[in-house]
């Protein structure tokens, strides 16, 4: 299963904002400068998830972005499926309603697999908060940091 660009950048911005989450407001051009990010295209999709809830902003000088939630309340999966829809590595498989129907649905085996990769998918990203993503970059830093001494 493929993450899109979307699900990539959504995912890496919320994650910025959940590291700063008792800061208030970012503004976008902050999250973009530090994941490399364009901001054109960054603004859509922020503008996108707040539309969805996960996401509040504040306009002026010190306006900018901000988690609607806690970082513990927001998972991974609700992202993605905010910007990307469904999670799902073929359309048989998809849990949108109504989905496209197959004629070799009754009797596929491969279906089954794939219903099986979208279950463990969805399990990771859907048991996976910001805030456990926030969790891991700092072990990780913490990490690099004892290695550098």
């Amino acid at each position: 299963m493929r993450i899109s660009t979307k699900g990539d950048y959504a995912t890496r911005a919320l994650q910025d904002l959940a590291l700063r989450y008792a800061e208030g407001p970012v503004p976008i051009e902050a999250i973009a400068q530090r994941q490399a990010l364009p901001a054109r295209y960054l603004e859509q999709l922020l503008l996108s998830l707040k539309r969805a809830g996960y996401l509040a902003s504040k306009r002026g000088v010190n306006g900018g972005y901000y988690l609607a939630k806690p970082p513990r309340e927001i998972t991974l999966g609700q992202v993605l499926r905010a910007v990307d829809g469904p999670v799902a590595p073929i359309f048989c498989v998809s849990e949108e309603n109504p989905r496209e129907h197959c004629s070799q649905e009754t009797f596929c085996a491969l279906r089954d697999v794939w219903a099986e990769v979208r279950d463990a998918v969805s399990a990771i990203v859907d048991h996976t908060t910001l805030a456990d993503i926030c969790d891991r970059i700092r072990a990780k830093t913490k990490e690099r940091i004892s290695y550098q001494i």
